[in-house]
């Protein structure tokens, strides 16, 4: 099996605890803004996901006082008017790759939304699977506000299927913040947590999620992504079907129900 070292420094931090991997944004000073570093090292960790069997879950935050204030503009040339089409292009693809990436990675993503986050910050956050916050974590489409669209790195996909396209173009057209409180009440995140209970609160939603077995924790992402976009009830119920026997035929599904009937967590070593 491939090693896979904790990062203990630089713009992105992980730190695995058993099926748990912890990753943490790590430019507090400048609010996790997206400098080079920061894009290249967070896409290329979810793309490694997608083949790691180590981890389950992913619990990812921000370190200090904010989850992510989006692209780092004194640093990163997006596609500007310091750059050819073509570079800005690829500039913008390699950050759309994060969130694409998140989407493909089998492991369900806990956001931990500490602080605000706004245009990259908030893509990332609605990339995730659940998102909990505490009461300063205000996000937006930010992009918009600095004379760009408010349609980037799939915030026009993901927000309206969250909390509808009226709102999703009231808070897309004007750049406005969603405020914990909103964003509690639009199902937009789960929870608003004290920032003393928020660690424990996402640990404990992972190891909840550890009840499933693997390839079921796996198929059910799976599955909800593409039952968001399905053609309709057949095409899901279809795809339910082949999970379901998928499952059952795994290694695993014994355990699984063992566990279940003796009221305990699983052993799926």
């Amino acid at each position: 099996m491939t090693s896979h070292p904790d990062l203990t420094s630089g713009p992105v931090l992980t730190r695995r605890e058993g099926d748990i991997l912890f990753v943490t944004l790590n430019r507090p000073d400048q609010l996790n803004a997206m400098d080079n570093a920061l894009v290249e090292t967070l896409r290329q960790l979810f793309l490694d996901l997608y083949w790691r069997r180590d981890v389950r879950v992913v619990v990812l935050t921000g370190a200090g006082r904010a989850f992510c204030a989006g692209l780092d503009l004194k640093s990163f040339n997006a596609g500007g008017s310091n750059g050819s089409t073509a570079d800005g292009l690829d500039g913008q693809r390699r950050i759309a790759d994060i969130v694409i990436a998140m989407r493909r990675c089998p492991q369900p993503i806990i956001a931990l939304v500490n602080g605000p986050a706004s245009g990259g910050g908030f893509a990332v956050v609605l990339a995730s699977d659940v998102r909990l916050a505490t009461p300063t974590a205000k996000m937006n489409a930010a992009f918009i506000r600095i004379g760009l669209s408010a349609c980037d790195i799939g915030v026009s996909y993901f927000l309206p299927r969250m909390v509808g396209s009226s709102v999703a173009a009231e808070y897309m057209l004007t750049g406005r913040f969603f405020t914990p409180e909103r964003a509690a009440q639009l199902g937009l995140v789960s929870a608003v947590l004290d920032p003393s209970d928020l660690e424990a609160r996402g640990r404990a939603l992972a190891e909840e999620m550890l009840h499933a077995s693997p390839l079921g924790l796996r198929l059910t992402k799976d599955a909800l992504n593409h039952s968001i976009d399905a053609g309709g009830l057949e095409a899901v119920i279809a795809m339910e079907d082949r999970n379901q026997v998928l499952t059952a035929r795994d290694v695993h599904f014994a355990e699984g129900v063992r566990a279940f009937l003796e009221k305990r967590k699983p052993d799926y070593s």
